[in-house]
């Protein structure tokens, strides 16, 4: 535990984090800056987007993309501090008076640890909330142009029947969980199945029982469009339901999923990909330990003995795989062949034993 709060640790741990961290913020920038000559490209039509809130939009869409690649900036980050410690002979002499590879590694595992507890309970909140904003100002970018979204030409859809008949709801953009939906499309049929009217609306929000539109043209057979301030379209959808097509896991803050898939489990809904996301969370931390294991093990070799290269593609090539292995997982279990837990700790496991083994085979054979 010394090895933790002594000079030397503290050393090797700021050395880490400054590489990890270096790591993070060199993939935001180049991530933002692409996102945001994309962006330009979509609103150079668009007389009203500003090039500030083009950027602000970029900017708030980027952390959570980012959020996924925080094992891979901690697998580089530490395979670069300790190819650099290799390099200058600082782990040589460290090796010289006595101190191990357990040791040296030490102070970055307990970093990684912090950091995945950060990025878990910090991070993953900020970046859900900037999602939201990004996709607010998505909406005022875009909100008048027919199509003009970042989604996919297919958006978002949904059935629903009541007392009305049935309707078919299509949207481009969903905000607080479809919560709040914009450029939409309304198929309404009548009881007996029949085509009733199709409904065009700026934006909807869900209330109690009920779609509130706005903004709204319909067009019926046989008869001239009508435009209307606002429509309510009945429903029985419940929040839960909405949530469950209108929007992904990955945009629920942590602090929230456990309600999310309370609410879920009482309204009959599908949690699997809710408890997957909760337990992927909480896994986080433990798998940047695994990966600054993985990072150990091809990095720690003496430049002299030659065969870096093939080390540190051996390190990348078992980021690649650790990473094909995880969505395998997490597919699985999303289509409920595979308990959430066992997807999310699978990796991690796999992962830190792999990083283990090597790390032990090299230093004690």
């Amino acid at each position: 535990m010394s090895m933790l709060t002594n000079t030397l640790g503290r050393y090797f741990a700021g050395r880490f984090l400054i590489s990890a961290l270096g790591v993070f913020v060199s993939i935001f920038v180049l991530l933002v800056l692409v996102d945001y000559i994309e962006m330009v490209r979509r609103t150079s039509n668009l007389a009203s987007a500003s090039a500030i809130m083009v950027a602000e939009t970029s900017l708030f869409r980027v952390p959570q993309l980012l959020e996924k690649l925080t094992p891979f900036c901690v697998l580089i980050g530490g395979m670069t501090c300790y190819l650099a410690l290799s390099r200058r002979l600082e782990l040589v002499v460290a090796r010289a008076a006595g101190v191990s590879a357990w040791q040296f590694v030490s102070p970055a595992l307990a970093s990684a640890l912090v950091l995945g507890i950060f990025a878990t309970t910090v991070y993953n909140p900020v970046s859900a909330e900037l999602r939201e904003r990004s996709k607010r100002m998505e909406a005022e970018l875009f909100g008048n142009v027919p199509g003009g979204g970042l989604q996919d030409a297919t958006g978002f859809w949904i059935s629903q029947t009541t007392r009305e008949g049935q309707s078919i709801i299509n949207a481009v953009r969903s905000e607080k969980q479809g919560q709040r939906l914009t450029g939409l499309t309304v198929f309404r049929f009548d009881s007996a199945a029949r085509f009733q009217e199709r409904i065009e609306a700026r934006e909807a929000t869900l209330e109690d029982g009920y779609w509130l539109l706005k903004s709204v043209r319909r067009y019926s057979i046989g008869v001239p469009p009508v435009n209307q301030d606002s429509l309510r379209i009945l429903t029985t959808l419940t929040s839960a339901q909405v949530r469950n097509s209108f929007s992904t896991p990955e945009t629920v803050s942590f602090w929230q999923l456990p309600s999310y898939i309370r609410s879920s489990e009482n309204s009959g809904v599908a949690s699997a990909g809710y408890r997957l996301q909760y337990h992927k969370l909480v896994a986080q931390p433990f798998l940047l330990v695994a990966m600054v294991m993985l990072a150990a093990s091809v990095s720690l070799r003496f430049f002299r003995f030659g065969g870096v290269q093939k080390m540190v593609l051996s390190g990348v090539g078992a980021g690649f795989l650790l990473y094909v292995l995880s969505k395998v997982t997490e597919d699985l279990s999303k289509a409920e062949l595979m308990h959430p837990i066992a997807a999310a700790w699978l990796p991690v496991c796999v992962g830190g034993l792999t990083g283990f083994l090597a790390l032990l085979y090299q230093e004690d054979g």
